[in-house]
Order: C-alpha cells, then sequence, then structure tokens
C-alpha cells in the first residue's frame, strides 16, 4: 500500500490555522484521499489528558518541563495515531508539530534550541511533514481575534512580547525550510486564505 502524506498546520495563537484544518480535510476527500485530522498537544487519549495539564492557566512549570512534555504527548501520538495511519495510506493532517516547539518553548520561553533539537531526533529522527502549512499574522490581529473569541488557555493569555518571539521563531523556521513550510499570509479575507492553501495542495498533488 502506498504511504500517505504527513500535512502539519503552524502559526500563532489566533492566525486561523485551525479554521482551515476540516477545509482541507475535506478538500483532500473530494480528491478520493482518505485523510483524518488530529493535534498536538493531544492526539492520543493520554496526549489529551496532558493537553489539560499543559494549557491549564493554573499550572506552572519550568520551560524544560513543558518541552519535555509536549515531546512526550508527541511521541505518543506518532506511535499511536501517525506512523500507524500513514503505513495505511491515510494523510494526516495534524494542527501542530515539531516547529511548535522551535516556535513556543524556544522563541517564547528561550529555551535553547540545541535541547529541542536533541528532542526532535530522539523522539522523531528523520520522521518530518511532507508539508507544512504556516499561517503568518501580526501579533495584534491574533490578538484582537482571540479577544473576540473570548479564550485564553495557558498560552494565549501570554503578553504581546513573548507571541512576538514566537512568531520571529516561526518566521525562522520558513527561511531555514522552505522546501517544506509554505508562507501563507493569513490576514486576508478567510475564503482568499483558504485558496491559496487549495493552490498549495493542488501542487503536493500533482508531484504525488
Amino acid at each position: 500500500m502506498k504511504r500517505g502524506k504527513f500535512i502539519t498546520l503552524e502559526g500563532i495563537d489566533g492566525a486561523g490555522k485551525s479554521t482551515q484544518l476540516e477545509k482541507i480535510a475535506a478538500f483532500l476527500r473530494s480528491k478520493g484521499l482518505n485523510a483524518m485530522v488530529t493535534r498536538e498537544p493531544g492526539g492520543t487519549p493520554l496526549g489529551e489528558q496532558l493537553r489539560t495539564l499543559l494549557l491549564d492557566k493554573t499550572t506552572v512549570m519550568c520551560p524544560e518541563t513543558e518541552a519535555l512534555l509536549m515531546f512526550a504527548v508527541r511521541r505518543e501520538h506518532l506511535d499511536k495515531v501517525i506512523m500507524p495511519a500513514l503505513e495505511q495510506g491515510k494523510w494526516i493532517i495534524s494542527d501542530r508539530f515539531t516547529d511548535a516547539s522551535f516556535a513556543y518553548q524556544g522563541g517564547g520561553r528561550g529555551l535553547d534550541n540545541e535541547k529541542l533539537v536533541f528532542l526532535e531526533q530522539w523522539i522523531h529522527g528523520s520522521i518530518q511533514p511532507d508539508l507544512t502549512l504556516y499561517f503568518d499574522v501580526p501579533v495584534e490581529l491574533s490578538q484582537q481575534r482571540l479577544y473576540q473569541l473570548n479564550v485564553a488557555d495557558r498560552f494565549e493569555k501570554e503578553r504581546e512580547d513573548f507571541f512576538q518571539r514566537v512568531r520571529a521563531a516561526y518566521l525562522e523556521r520558513v527561511k531555514a525550510f522552505p522546501e517544506r513550510i509554505q508562507y501563507i499570509d493569513a490576514s486576508q479575507p478567510l475564503a482568499a486564505v483558504h485558496v491559496v492553501v487549495e493552490e498549495i495542495l493542488e501542487n503536493l498533488l500533482v508531484h504525488e
């Protein structure tokens, strides 16, 4: 059986990536593909339990603990969901993956990137997404969207300078991995953003 594809969505909170998740799955299904969505942190029963802990506004932990928990969730996610599904020929669309750790724990928390590189190699080695869609918005716009949604977990309640660092780290990842990460201006209207997303997916299908 032909191996499936692994697509990840990245962006700061309020970038609108989660809104695109089901639209992407529906688009791929319309092409006759078996597509499923998942998320990080989470994706498995254990992962969802740890997600509750990681996003709890009352939880306080050091950056290293946060990073280790994120990668623990990721290992479980890969073992129980991502790798089996890919081997079955399914296309996986995940709301976040390892780029988020470099952005949030690296850029946002200031954790040494060498530690994150070590964890990345240990937890999933050469396994990388086939395509990453990075949804970029100015921090000011993302904050406006979060305010309108009236949501604030442990990350979303951070100050603006935290998200500026997260966004800067994401943009560095875009520069470092241009073949894998596609930049999308998510400050555009929702419909316009999805047109761009579909164009990128069509290109992936052509070269599949």
